[in-house]
């Protein structure tokens, strides 16, 4: 009886091991660094080496107090290749002080004033039939659709980006990375 009684403790703390494991499962690594849950957007996306650039255009923006609050937001955040990948020049020209007013619109049109995790975009596009028109901080409407179990996101432009990492959370909201910068109608 006593073998038993050992056995069955021991069964029940391996049991209760797993599930708090489970329930505290890590973030993925984003840009070559640790994401915690945590921390803030912006505590953990300036460690990213692959946001360097979203980073500046946050402060440029002067949006680091509003992503450091308690939000909760989604963020669809693009990588230094996607900002790249604007025509040359559009970076450097968004970060001087006389465009502000076009960086902040364009940051806000990546983030929804909602906690969004990649199973509830997949709820909401399939309740949808399809597509989920979300509304961005910055008035954007983006389409969210899955396939195959990935999310995309297209701008109000037709320009669609991909979502890379998903499920990145943060102590006020989640990053989905994404290989396309989003763009507001202008």
């Amino acid at each position: 009886m006593r073998k038993f009684a050992t056995l069955l403790l021991a069964g029940t703390v391996a049991v209760s091991a797993l599930a708090t494991a489970a329930a505290y499962a890590q973030n993925p690594m984003v840009g070559g660094a640790a994401m915690y849950a945590t921390k803030n957007i912006v505590e953990n996306a300036v460690n990213s080496k692959d946001h360097t650039t979203l980073v500046a255009a946050v402060k440029a923006g002067g949006l680091v107090d509003t992503l450091q609050s308690a939000g909760p937001f989604t963020v669809f955040a693009p990588t230094n290749e996607a900002f790249s990948a604007l025509p040359a020049g559009t970076v450097d020209t968004l970060l001087k002080p006389e465009n502000k007013d076009k960086l902040v619109k364009i940051l806000t049109c990546h983030v929804i004033a909602a906690k969004a995790l990649a199973a509830d975009v997949t709820k909401m596009v399939m309740d949808d039939g399809g597509a989920h028109k979300a509304k961005t901080a910055g008035g954007c409407e983006l389409t969210l659709k899955t396939d195959g179990g990935k999310v995309t996101v297209t701008d109000e432009n037709g320009n669609v980006a991909n979502v890379t990492i998903a499920d990145v959370e943060q102590s006020n909201g989640v990053i989905h990375v994404i290989d396309k910068v989003l763009l507001p109608k202008m």
